[in-house]
């Protein structure tokens, strides 16, 4: 696993992905860019001090530290939605840059991307703010933000990474039986989230973890490949090689059929 996440970091910066990974970045800040501009116009609305320019000042002091502070909660339901847009781009150029042998996944349909990656969203924020509404409890909050989103992150993009090859049922249904692997795939996600600006690589770098853990822990549907195992002594030669005829090895002779005497002369 460590291996797959060392793959996917050096390939996130790499000249492979460096293209996606720059119209990533940029969509992901003009998201929190209009939700900034969203709350300060909705304060400037709501909140109106004409008589006291102090207070308005004092407010809107607060109010970015607020927003600054809050969009560390963002981060996360940002990633998701911005993965779900450029997860085949990320995806295929993985697969074709380190499994070149093997047959390529085929492009989510954009409806059923776009619901996935809209119902996603909505979940990472919702629990994303709770962990928020926990500020007041010290450490609960930073171990629930981190749990919680290394499942979250690495439940989202290892279904985007498998239904490439699945449907959506069995993309599922292959996370839940490699639900302990993927679960801890999420903790080398989830700690770039504390880390300001590096942490706008998480839809790449997440994707092409997944993308890795994906092809090294199942089979590719149909085909057997995928597994990043060596089959078990004799069991190719077992399979490949059809056990030999057994030879035809000659028998006793056959008892010669009794012939009456000569009649004496």
């Amino acid at each position: 696993m460590l291996a797959a996440a060392y793959d996917a970091l050096r390939q996130t910066f790499s000249p492979l992905l460096r293209g996606v990974l720059l119209k990533s970045i940029a969509l992901a800040l003009v998201i929190l860019l209009a939700v900034a501009v969203l709350f300060e116009s909705a304060l400037a609305y709501f909140v109106d001090t004409p008589f006291h320019p102090w207070v308005d000042a004092t407010i809107a002091v607060i109010a970015a530290l607020g927003l600054l502070f809050a969009a560390f909660y963002l981060v996360p339901a940002v990633s998701s939605m911005v993965a779900g847009l450029f997860v085949d781009d990320v995806a295929k150029r993985v697969e074709a840059a380190s499994y070149p042998d093997d047959p390529g996944g085929r492009p989510l349909p954009f409806l059923r991307s776009l619901v996935y990656t809209i119902r996603f969203f909505g979940l990472v924020l919702l629990v994303n703010l709770a962990a928020l509404a926990l500020l007041l409890v010290p450490g609960v909050n930073i171990v629930v933000f981190l749990v919680a989103n290394a499942y979250l992150l690495s439940r989202e993009y290892f279904e985007l990474a498998a239904m490439r090859y699945r449907t959506p049922e069995e993309a599922r249904a292959l996370r839940k039986a490699h639900a302990v692997s993927v679960f801890i795939a999420g903790f080398l996600i989830a700690p770039i989230l504390f880390i300001p600006i590096l942490n706008l690589i998480i839809p790449v770098y997440g994707t092409a973890l997944m993308v890795h853990l994906h092809r090294r822990i199942a089979p590719l549907p149909g085909t057997g490949q995928g597994s990043g195992k060596a089959p078990e002594d004799g069991a190719a030669a077992g399979e490949a090689i059809s056990a030999p005829a057994p030879s035809a090895l000659p028998g006793p002779p056959a008892a010669l059929p009794h012939m009456p005497a000569d009649p004496p002369a």
